[in-house]
Order: structure tokens, then C-alpha cells, then sequence
């Protein structure tokens, strides 16, 4: 099959040459490749604007990120290099992990763009984000069988990110059944999480090295953990020894898994939910004189887009803060972001600046990042898009 050609503008081609993969609508000559005679998915040949291949993308004229790019050389991508690029994924996860219970493909960092694999065992919970991979569904899928064997393979394709590629949203089975709750174990504590109903994929792996840190911090301490989800942090500080652990979440169908995974633990009289908005949570909290040790705050995306910087900064401010006021002197404060526009600098001055607004010393004793199943695509800095800062909150 001969592919088109997509040729960039003068110059554009620095970026790919570098290994990023996106190309942006603005980089393209549309003169020598108008984008509206291409189709969403269509595979190309991407050139330079002196005519010369860079390689195969594939497009969607309707995106801002209108290609992608999938390999060198000037042939379709199909099968052969999928299969390639997942036994590559998962030689890299079998090495790291001691149990099948991880992120097997991570779109761009995997050389797959716009693909999510999250493995919980023998089942599979899948996302195709961009529509140049919905065109390659049927190749990943016989994929995914011929080098997993799953039993079940979900396909979430629920994320904003399709709507804005022009793809529907779907949450459906497309192999084997797939259960309502798929088990996994991380750090040595056993989960159950919610795979069609859950948020996301169902888990967020990504916190995975920095819910670690509880191992040392939490034994004998009160700890709350704020936008607890299904308790990922607060279940691990019990099953780690905190004497007493609080988890609010906006979900009740999260809190009542919360309870599930601490009696799976052994540690259910030790789990206390608190359902409601996160703010309005801790201010009722400060009210009635409550205090903790160590708390845990790891919200949603406060910033989804560049536009919402000043907001988004404003109310990771206000979370903090009030996160601050409810730590016994000498507390730790582990704060996170997942919002890729935040740099990890301003983690760290929202952290620096709420304490100064609340009286306090903080202390930086760590900095986290995602787990090594989200590798960081070394030309892409918009993979790393997790930070995390470990302080210790002491009076001044």
C-alpha cells in the first residue's frame, strides 16, 4: 500500500529530528498537503520541506496535534511492529515488577501514541485515545492475545481526549468477561479495583513509588488521605501500621471500596470515610479539632488546560493550606499534582508558599515523579507529567 505524504513547513522538522513524535497543525505546509484531504487515522509519509522521509505518522486533520509519528522508514505500521513494541513494554514491566500488576503501555513513551494498557493479572483494561490508534484496534487486540493470553480485555474508552478526536465514548467488553473487580497487589497490599465503573483505567499505578514512602512515615500515626479514591494511599498506611487512617473522597462507591480493600488487609478498624468535597471536608475537620500526623493530598487535574494555570495554582494553594493547618507540629505532608502544565517547580513554591501563608517551615525531603511502568519519553517532556513533594510541616 502507498501512503501518502504529509510535508512540513520550512524548518519544522527540528523537533521530530530530536524524537519528539507530535506534529502540530501549525508545522505542516498545507499548501503541498492541505490536511482536509486526509482522513482521521490515515497513515503517511511525513517529509521534510525539501522532500525528504522522516518517517510514518498517522493524522487527524482535526486535531491541534493533527500527527503522530510511528516509526522510521516508508511502509504502513501495522502488526509486526505492534507485536514488536508490546513484547518490548513488556520485557520492561516483567523486569521492574515483581507481580503482573502494572502500566503496559504508556502511549508516546512506548512508541505506541495514544495507546493505554493497564495489566491487573490476567485482565486487561484498554484505552485507545487518538483516532490514528482506534484505526489499529484490531492489530493491538490480537496482539494483546497472542503475547498475554488474557482472559478479559475491557476497552475504557471513556476519556475526554476521544471527544476532542472526533471518537465516541464506550466503555465495552471485548473479550472473555470482564469482572466488575480485578485484584492487584503493590508495595505487598492487596487492592480490589472497580474496573468499569472506577475512574480512569480503574487504578492509577502511577503513585505507585510514592505511596512507598508511607512504609516508614506512617507506623503509629494518624493519617489522612484526601481524594482517597478507593484508598490506594490510606488502605497502604494501614496495612504499613498507622494506628488510625481517614479517607475522603467525593465518590461514595469509592469510600465503600476503600472499606472493602482494608478488610482485605485485615485492617478495616483501623479505616475511617468521610465523603464530600475535599475543601469542604477539611475546613469541618479544623472546626472540630481534628488533627493527623501525616495527610496525603493527591487531587485530580486542577489544570487541564494552559488556560487554567491561574486557577488551577490558586486551588492547589487552598488544599495545601488547609492540609497544612489540620498537621500535628513536625507532620508530613505529601502533596501531588497530575496536571502535565504544572511544572514540578511550582509544586514546590505551592508547598514553599502555603506554608509561609499558614506560619509554618516546610521541609523538602523528597521528590517523586511516576513509576517506572509511565517511563519518561526522553524527547517528550510532557510524559512526566506526575509530581510529588515529601515535607515535613513544622511551627516557625
Amino acid at each position: 500500500m502507498t501512503l501518502a505524504t504529509l510535508r512540513l513547513a520550512k524548518n519544522e522538522e527540528r523537533r521530530l529530528r530530536g524524537g519528539h513524535l507530535w506534529i502540530y497543525s501549525n508545522e505542516v505546509d498545507k499548501q503541498a498537503s492541505p490536511l482536509k484531504t486526509f482522513e482521521a487515522g490515515q497513515q503517511v509519509i511525513v517529509e521534510s520541506s525539501q522532500g525528504k522521509a522522516l518517517g510514518v505518522a498517522y493524522v487527524n486533520p482535526q486535531s491541534l496535534i493533527c500527527a503522530r509519528m510511528l516509526g522510521n522508514g516508508d511502509k504502513a505500521f501495522g502488526q509486526k511492529q505492534i507485536e514488536q513494541r508490546i513484547q518490548q513494554a513488556l520485557e520492561l514491566r516483567d523486569t521492574l515488577f515483581p507481580q503482573p500488576c502494572y502500566r503496559l503501555i504508556y502511549g508516546e513513551s512506548d512508541l505506541l501514541p495514544g495507546l493505554v494498557v493497564d495489566r491487573f493479572g490476567d485482565h486487561l483494561s484498554v484505552q485507545f485515545n487518538t483516532a490514528g490508534m482506534e484505526a489499529l484496534r484490531e492489530p493491538v487486540l490480537a496482539a494483546l492475545h497472542k503475547l498475554l493470553a488474557p482472559k478479559s480485555i475491557l476497552l475504557r474508552n471513556d476519556a475526554s481526549v476521544r471527544e476532542l478526536e472526533g471518537l465516541p465514548s464506550e466503555i465495552v467488553s471485548v473479550y472473555g468477561d470482564s469482572p466488575e473487580d480485578v485484584e492487584l497487589i503493590e508495595n505487598g497490599v492487596r487492592f480490589l479495583a472497580p474496573l468499569a465503573s472506577g475512574q480512569k483505567t480503574g487504578w492509577f499505578y502511577d503513585q505507585r513509588p510514592n505511596r512507598a514512602w508511607l512504609r516508614d512515615l506512617v507506623p503509629g500515626k494518624r493519617v489522612l488521605d484526601v481524594f482517597s479514591y478507593v484508598g490506594s494511599f490510606g488502605v497502604q498506611a494501614a496495612a504499613f501500621g498507622a494506628a488510625e487512617v481517614w479517607c475522603n473522597d467525593a465518590s461514595e462507591l469509592a469510600l465503600e471500596k476503600a472499606h472493602e480493600n482494608a478488610a482485605l488487609n485485615g485492617v478495616g478498624d483501623r479505616l475511617n470515610t468521610l465523603h464530600g468535597d475535599a475543601f469542604a471536608a477539611l475546613r469541618q475537620l479544623k472546626d472540630d479539632g481534628e488533627r493527623f500526623d501525616v495527610i496525603i493530598v493527591d487531587p485530580p487535574a486542577f489544570i487541564k488546560r494552559k488556560k487554567d494555570q491561574k486557577e488551577g495554582i490558586l486551588a492547589y494553594r487552598r488544599i495545601n493550606e488547609l492540609a497544612m493547618r489540620l498537621l500535628t507540629p513536625g507532620g508530613y505532608l505529601i502533596s501531588a499534582s497530575c496536571s502535565m502544565h504544572m511544572p514540578r517547580e511550582e509544586l514546590l513554591d505551592i508547598v514553599r508558599a502555603a506554608s509561609r501563608h499558614v506560619d509554618r517551615h516546610a521541609q523538602v525531603l523528597a521528590e517523586g515523579m511516576q513509576g517506572a511502568d509511565h517511563p519518561v519519553h526522553a524527547a517528550i517532556p510532557e510524559t512526566r507529567y506526575l509530581k510529588a513533594v515529601l515535607s515535613r510541616i513544622s511551627r516557625n
